[in-house]
């Protein structure tokens, strides 16, 4: 079985993480490819270079943000390659996917790893047309169940819905929990990891350091990642009294590092999946604390696993905050629940395993039909 993954990458963040997870714990009777569109600034794609080691990577130029000329591109590839499957990855990805396996004439199936609830009215339609072209696809399997309600909105077929969750490859987490040391730190570090997009709702983090930090200097707050955002929260950390304790590190390699020296780990997202960077802050044994949302509610449960404040009461997060930083007997016990859980319920292999018998089961319908 040839598998194609498809994904219009811009970083390597929660889906790109994901696809590699994936890709790694399929058996060896699977082959797993990659493809990824060639855009201004995405030269150098850390998910190219990573899937090397698991598989053959493609790449379709594109002229442009979105450019219509890579579905035939892509239809041109799935034949040369003889792939039987195609695995598309957000709104982009989807709309080419779907339509160039048709073109193709193999199946096409549709992971939903979030949707954006973004203010521009041009990205909004876009986001509208990737979720439309779901419908056209031969199965639709989002990663958590409020992505799976999410989804039915769009009137996709039942029989084409399919909930397999989410799942982490945590063995890398492990590999560099087991280096941490208590060596006395002069600040506590608050700490971020994802994208810095509009759902991800940062500024919720910035105010909300800004306020403690006018009550105490012995923290510092540290944010990891890139996104559309960065420019602006960059410039708005500027104006706060506690800039000089801020610090936007960008995309790193060496993150899961960082995240290990975490004292706090923190989200204040207005909209998820499940994410994977919570995940990874859960299997890391940090104290976390965030909205409580659809898809975070997953994986933490309030005062068991974690802290989690009504959306938008930056009262309450900040009380939260200060708990988790002071009350070290609280966070270690929260930590090690959340660790425990994440361990249990969202394995990769678990997750890889599911996939492996849907696709099996993609490729003897379309045989039979």
């Amino acid at each position: 079985m040839k598998v194609l993954q498809f994904i219009c990458s811009t970083g390597f963040y929660g889906a790109e993480r994901w696809v590699l997870a994936l890709s790694k714990h399929l058996p060896d009777s699977v082959s797993s490819e990659l493809v990824v569109t060639l855009e201004p600034g995405t030269e150098e794609l850390e998910l190219v270079k990573q899937f090397k080691a698991i598989g053959k990577t493609h790449h379709i130029p594109m002229q442009g943000r979105f450019d219509l000329r890579a579905v035939s591109k892509l239809a041109d590839l799935i034949q040369e390659q003889d792939i039987d499957i195609i695995h598309t990855h957000g709104y982009k990805s989807d709309i080419l996917g779907v339509v160039a396996a048709r073109k193709a004439g193999i199946p096409c199936v549709v992971t939903p790893h979030g949707f954006e609830n973004a203010a521009d009215l041009k990205l909004r339609l876009f986001i509208w047309l990737g979720c439309q072209s779901m419908r056209f696809a031969d199965k639709v399997v989002p990663l958590s169940k409020q992505l799976m309600s999410d989804v039915e909105k769009f009137n996709i077929s039942p029989d084409k819905l399919e909930y397999i969750q989410n799942g982490v490859d945590l063995s890398e987490v492990e590999a560099v929990r087991q280096t941490k040391t208590d060596k006395p730190k002069e600040k506590k570090t608050i700490g971020f990891v994802g994208q810095m997009i509009s759902r991800k709702n940062i500024k919720a983090i910035l105010d909300c350091f800004e306020s403690l930090y006018k009550k105490r200097q012995d923290i510092e707050l540290v944010l990891l990642g890139d996104g559309e955002d960065r420019p602006s929260l960059e410039a708005y950390s500027k104006t706060l009294a506690s800039a000089s304790d801020i610090h936007f590190l960008g995309f790193r390699n060496d993150r899961l590092q960082l995240l290990r020296d975490f004292d706090l780990f923190v989200m204040t997202s207005t909209l998820e999946g499940i994410p994977r960077c919570l995940m990874e802050a859960c299997a890391m044994e940090i104290p976390v604390s965030a909205y409580d949302i659809a898809g975070i509610d997953q994986l933490i449960t309030h005062n068991e696993s974690g802290l989690l404040a009504p959306l938008h009461n930056s009262k309450q997060l900040e009380k939260d905050w200060e708990r988790l930083l002071d009350d070290k007997a609280l966070a270690t016990s929260l930590a090690q629940n959340s660790k425990s859980f994440v361990e249990a319920n969202f394995s990769a292999k678990r997750m890889a395993d599911e996939y492996l018998e849907l696709f099996e089961g993609i490729l003897k319908e379309s045989v039979n039909a």
